[in-house]
């Protein structure tokens, strides 16, 4: 697995979660639940993981779909 992304923004998660199951590249998010040890602060970032070899594509998906090209 390849590192996509790292944000505390939900919103952007599901979106991009959206776009990577349409495109049926595998993806997982990591530190989902970390929110239980922060006390729901947000503050630690949850990270979307691409499977190997498939993360430029995905890239490429977030950027043709106008999301910013810091991710």
């Amino acid at each position: 697995m390849e590192e996509l992304l790292r944000t505390n923004d939900m919103v952007l998660i599901s979106f991009v979660e959206a776009l990577l199951s349409d495109a049926r590249i595998g993806h997982v998010v990591l530190d989902q639940h970390m929110s239980m040890v922060e006390g729901s602060l947000g503050v630690l970032p949850r990270r979307m993981l691409v499977e190997e070899g498939r993360a430029d594509e995905a890239r490429q998906l977030l950027r043709d779909a106008g999301v910013d090209g810091s991710v």
